[in-house]
């Protein structure tokens, strides 16, 4: 689990990049590769990305295979482990601190 945390977490900054003023095609390109290295892809899938990152790097817009691959493991990734990359509390534990807060202590 501690694994797909990080990749939620490299997948949260790509996103944040990409959708930010500061489109820097090199945070981008970091952020796949690591995602990549963290997926334990084949040789041959990294050479493809690194092929495309270039591609993207040419043409001054991102290639959608990028876009594809970072949202293929987003999906993979488990629900409660995107969660807490992006500090996201489950309703039920909120609920209960809730209930913990006295009325009398307001």
């Amino acid at each position: 689990m501690g694994g797909e945390i990080f990749q939620a977490q490299v997948i949260r900054n790509f996103f944040d990049t990409i959708t930010g003023t500061d489109r820097n095609l090199t945070r981008i390109h970091l952020c796949v590769i690591a995602l990549a290295k963290l997926r334990m892809e084949p040789p041959e899938k990294i050479s493809f990305l690194v092929d495309q990152l270039r591609k993207s790097r040419e043409k001054r817009e991102l290639s959608i295979d990028i876009l594809d691959y970072v949202c293929d493991a987003a999906i993979s990734i488990d629900l409660i482990s995107v969660q807490t990359a992006f500090g996201v509390k489950e309703i039920q534990q909120m609920a209960e601190e809730f209930d913990r807060v006295s009325l009398d202590s307001l």
